[in-house]
């Protein structure tokens, strides 16, 4: 069963090919297998915070207007919550993500609640303040946070001729719900790209999008295609990524899909990628309204929880929260949650790294489409797409190797603990090898003996 996103949404399952890596054998007797492992030998992990902007909660500007559409459905007293998140508890979260490593992916909505633009005005702040937040955002979040639009509005949709929402309150002209689910690819990428092209305008890179709510739930293929097109027509990114969809079940996998590769074997090669939450939202609700568990996430004792289960699967465990419920309306229960988290994934692991979901990308664009052959002492990796920190695992004790791509040649170090493995290092004991090095596009060699 698919966790929904939003208590209103019901997600739906992946739509397109992804490609799966399983270990090469590298010789006619298939003595000799690579594989392509985690970065650095280590589980990524990550966080996904939705619904986050310029100085307006979602929350207070979002919740009547999903009653205008479900009046049943949509109860909470938006009056009492704040109209404002403001920039000082940005500042505060984003330097203690820079303090303590935390990395992930920072929503910034274009058209926010259809109250103003934050390439343009914001009624109710002047544009001093939102010059100031956007300069914040560039200051304190880039470093660590990819920034995504989560569509226009995140709420109406827009007209992309006249720049103003329909007039129409139906579930057919809501993003998060019926406008996008018959969608073509193409009419999906104009509107992506409309919401694109208003963060390049304010100067924030971008190398992928969020769904806002249920956006293209029932319609995936449509959505990854359009994806791909958009990101790589307004902003030219090599890989463009999204987020659409988590899972919450034990045993379900959530690594990162790699949808739609072509091109593989000429100079432009293309793919998207697909990144999956592992978690619902156990911070502070979409809302600011319910307040979470840190034991959801990892227990006292830190022997269970949703991270634990994952982590120790080996695949990315990648946190979802909205923005709202990590201030929680000034009380930032959502962000104490997140210190608790922290802490106790350290006292448990020195085996995770903290990565972008771009990089996350980028490194499963790779491990999914490298392609491995070999001769009779010499790795040879097709890569379509460069990746840092590459891993691989061979089956063999290994003695003095080195990598060469475009006819550089470097020898590797070797280390006597895992642990340290570091890009230009090498890792060997009885029965096999670790190499850990920067996979360049193109062909990459491993010298072996």
């Amino acid at each position: 069963m698919n966790y929904t996103r939003r208590s209103f949404i019901k997600t739906a399952g992946m739509a397109g090919v992804a490609v799966s890596s399983q270990p090469f054998p590298l010789s006619s007797d298939a003595s000799l297998v690579a594989e392509v492992i985690n970065p650095y030998n280590r589980v990524p992990v990550s966080l996904i915070i939705d619904d986050s902007t310029c100085l307006v909660n979602m929350a207070y500007y979002g919740i009547p207007q999903f009653a205008g559409v479900f009046p049943d459905q949509y109860k909470q007293d938006w009056r009492k919550l704040p109209r404002e998140i403001p920039d000082t508890f940005v500042r505060e979260f984003g330097e203690w993500s820079i303090e303590n490593g935390v990395k992930g992916k920072y929503s910034m909505v274009p058209f926010p609640g259809c109250t103003g633009w934050i390439s343009r005005f914001i009624p109710g702040w002047t544009e001093r303040e939102l010059k100031n937040s956007l300069d914040l955002v560039r200051e304190v979040i880039l470093p660590n946070w990819d920034i995504h639009p989560e569509m226009v509005s995140h709420t109406r949709v827009i007209d992309l001729k006249t720049g103003q929402p329909y007039p129409y309150a139906t579930p057919e002209y809501m993003e998060n719900w019926e406008w996008s689910q018959k969608k073509s690819a193409d009419e999906l990428a104009a509107y992506q790209a409309y919401a694109l092209k208003i963060l390049k305008e304010v100067g924030l890179p971008c190398e992928g999008l969020t769904t806002p709510g249920g956006y293209g739930g029932r319609n995936q293929n449509n959505l990854a295609l359009s994806t791909l097109e958009a990101v790589r027509d307004v902003y030219g990114a090599e890989i463009p990524h999204y987020f659409r969809d988590l899972f919450t079940e034990k045993d379900r996998s959530v690594a990162p899909q790699v949808l739609h590769p072509s091109g593989l074997e000429g100079p432009d090669p293309e793919c998207v990628v697909s990144i999956l939450g592992c978690t619902g939202d156990w911070f502070g609700g979409w809302d600011g309204l319910v307040p979470g568990s840190v034991d959801r996430f990892i227990t006292e004792d830190l022997q269970a929880g949703r991270m634990v289960e994952v982590i120790e699967s080996g695949e990315p465990a990648i946190m979802v929260c909205h923005w709202p419920g990590i201030y929680y309306n000034g009380e930032k229960v959502g962000f104490n949650i997140l210190k608790e988290i922290k802490r106790r994934l350290d006292q448990k692991y020195d085996n995770l790294i903290w990565m972008k979901l771009s990089e996350i990308a980028r490194y499963w664009a790779a491990k999914e489409l490298t392609t491995i052959s070999a001769t009779k002492n010499t790795i040879v990796l097709k890569a379509p797409f460069a990746a840092p920190g590459f891993t691989v695992r061979i089956n063999s004790s290994l003695r003095n190797p080195r990598v060469s791509a475009g006819g550089e040649g470097k020898p590797l170090v070797r280390i006597k603990d895992l642990k340290v493995l570091k890009i230009g290092t090498w890792y060997s004991e009885r029965n096999g090898s670790v190499v850990c090095f920067d996979l360049k596009k193109g062909l990459n060699e491993i010298v072996i003996n």
